[in-house]
């Protein structure tokens, strides 16, 4: 199945601006290229440069939040060293805005020059963005170029969720999963994709499966590398050393969560005032669950931890993004009967919570792909791009 064509389009259109061909008539897809100014790089900079900084925290490690020295140096980078095209790297592949269910929604699409190529809607989630597939894009669309098998080809659809980058914020409450859910699969209609499969981790692993129950019939198959699930009654050892480290993440590693999810908008007149709080309140998530040996360096690169962080702070959208929590803090995980579509999940090794095979079964109830890995944590896009391209492809290879 091919995607719609797309006529003459303009580049650069003003975030929150919709095209529509006539009043009234449906909104139709605008050719978007990601735009920041030297004047926006010039405050930044400037904001960075007179941070009024924190004491050092009191420990040696990373127990009480990120360290004063790295968190200097990291801003320091950002605003001396960091390689600012980090808008023409995003704009190196298509883009588009268009309205879905009243909100501005900005998404990638790279489409296959493999005439059968699968659908697939590819969803991020917090504190991520897009930015984490650009590695992938390529190999998925196009395997044959990538020495992979023509067969495994597929048609890329990459949104960014709801007051999340260069979508629109929502004016009001509402946007909870089963709506984003909605909105997905709308769009994908919209791009003339009937049959398609979903994909995602965090949040988006969160969309994925939370489409079985909106959009079945749409579905080819659900892969999530992130599936948090209730712990079983009677553990094997590694299922109970693997519940007693989710255990420790809740006790230790939920105070963003917990915030978020009751007052986001306090939390975000620091972070959308301070790139220096911006950047920490998101680097300390990329320590803390990446397969790192000490510093988030050590599993993803500093550009594109800051070109992740840059998404947030240019777009002012701290807050916005915030709100995914406050509006599904009832059922995060958003699994209603559980999972009915054919499903595959990747376990990450440095993953926030690893299920074993029997406890994912009572939940994902065609589950066809069980894979653990080696190495990566909760980026695994970013992490292990040629690990999440073997899985993502060996899965919807079984659903095609």
């Amino acid at each position: 199945m091919t995607s719609r064509e797309f006529g003459a389009v303009s580049v650069a259109p003003t975030p929150g601006s919709v095209d529509l061909t006539d009043e009234g008539s449906e909104p139709v897809p605008e050719r978007f290229e990601v735009t920041v100014s030297e004047a926006e790089i010039d405050d930044l900079r400037e904001r960075l440069r007179r941070t009024r900084w924190a004491e050092a925290e009191t420990v040696g490690d990373w127990s009480q939040g990120a360290p004063l020295d790295y968190v200097r140096e990291l801003c320091r980078y950002w605003a001396e060293d960091y390689d600012f095209g980090f808008a023409a790297r995003l704009n190196a592949f298509p883009q588009f805005r268009t309205e879905v269910d009243g909100l501005g929604v900005h998404y990638l699409h790279v489409t296959s020059p493999e005439p059968d190529a699968l659908p697939l809607v590819l969803t991020h989630g917090w504190p991520g963005s897009v930015y984490e597939f650009l590695d992938v894009l390529g190999p998925l669309t196009d395997p044959r170029a990538h020495g992979g098998d023509p067969a495994d080809a597929f048609h890329v659809v990459a949104p960014s969720l709801p007051g999340f980058a260069w979508s629109d914020k929502p004016a009001g409450p509402g946007w909870n999963l089963p709506r984003i859910a909605k909105a997905w699969d709308e769009l994908m209609g919209s791009l003339g994709y009937e049959r398609y499969g979903a994909q995602g981790g965090d949040w988006g692993a969160a969309v994925s499966i939370v489409l079985d129950s909106v959009a079945r019939e749409h579905l080819a198959g659900v892969h999530v590398n992130f599936a948090s699930l209730p712990p079983l009654a009677d553990p094997a050892p590694e299922e109970q050393q693997a519940m007693e480290e989710a255990m420790e993440f809740v006790a230790t590693g939920t105070g963003y969560s917990k915030q978020q999810s009751t007052r986001p908008q306090t939390l975000g007149y620091g972070l959308t005032d301070s790139p220096a709080g911006q950047a920490a309140w998101i680097a300390e998530k990329f320590w803390a669950w990446t397969d790192n040996t000490g510093r988030p360096e050590d599993a993803v690169s500093r550009q594109k931890i800051l070109d992740n962080i840059s998404a947030y702070w240019f777009t002012a959208s701290a807050t916005s993004s915030a709100r995914i929590y406050w509006e599904n803090r009832r059922d995060p995980r958003g699994f209603g009967e559980g999972v009915g579509a054919p499903s595959g999940i990747s376990v990450y090794p440095k993953e926030i919570t690893r299920p074993s095979r029997r406890q994912a079964e009572k939940y994902y109830t065609d589950l066809r792909w069980f894979e653990e890995l080696p190495h990566g944590g909760h980026f695994a896009a970013l992490e292990q791009p040629e690990s999440f391209v073997a899985q993502v492809r060996g899965f919807f290879r079984l659903v095609r």
